[in-house]
């Protein structure tokens, strides 16, 4: 294996950027053992957050392009997990409601994340992992504002 220059290896952004790499990989492994991807995740667990949905509300929230929800969105209703329904308020755009089966879904899902976060903080204590978990979410939301 090659080794890391360690200027480099030192620079938060490089760490930042390896590690987002093999979260990634651990939790896409997670999702495709239940037959699913994090797309599906984004949207039943904001579906199960916040009740239906438009498509678009959809992909603000799980920060996706509309290409991507409008994609996923038909992967999850073929399985059954979620509902189109007409808005009644506006006839030109659907809501998008979770389904009993996608609610088991999402647990399944639920799971399987919780095991890749275990896999990915292994080596870390219950009290680092709570540290670690606050400094990222305040550094994205410093970074959320820019």
């Amino acid at each position: 294996m090659e080794e890391t220059p360690a200027r480099l290896a030192a620079k938060p952004s490089w760490l930042l950027t390896q590690l987002a790499v093999h979260a990634h990989r651990l939790a896409s492994d997670g999702f495709g053992e239940v037959g699913a991807r994090g797309y599906h995740y984004r949207i039943l667990a904001a579906l199960d957050e916040f009740g239906a949905a438009s498509q678009a509300e959809l992909g603000r929230r799980g920060n996706m392009d509309r290409s991507d929800v409008v994609a996923a969105i038909n992967e999850l209703a073929e399985r059954g997990f979620v509902e189109r329904t007409p808005d009644p308020d506006d006839r030109r755009r659907n809501l998008v409601t979770l389904t009993a089966a996608g609610a088991r879904q999402l647990r399944r899902m639920d799971h399987a994340l919780d095991r890749a976060q275990d896999a990915l903080l292994e080596p870390l204590q219950a009290e680092d992992r709570q540290t670690l978990t606050l400094l990222l979410a305040r550094l994205l939301a410093h970074h959320r504002r820019e």
